[in-house]
């Protein structure tokens, strides 16, 4: 069952979301509903969202000896 939502945004969100999803080939409705799927996805996920700086470096030590020992160490080493 789809129900209508009213959003309230500035003018330039609501025309630079018209834009995207013209170039994207989806209504603004789509959007919109692709992002709240994709919100709620991640809190099954993970208990905090991470940004996308965050998930850009997440498993980038994936291939280092380094491990949370390792960060112990450091941290110890640093606050001591």
């Amino acid at each position: 069952m789809q129900t209508k939502l009213t959003l309230r945004l500035e003018d330039h969100l609501i025309e630079q979301a018209k834009s995207y999803a013209a170039q994207a080939g989806k209504s603004v409705s789509q959007i919109v509903a692709d992002y709240f799927t994709l919100l709620t996805s991640q809190k099954i996920k993970t208990s905090m969202p991470s940004t996308p700086i965050t998930q850009s470096l997440r498993g980038l030590l994936r291939e280092s000896n380094l491990d949370e020992k390792d960060y112990k160490k450091y941290l110890e080493a640093k606050h001591l």
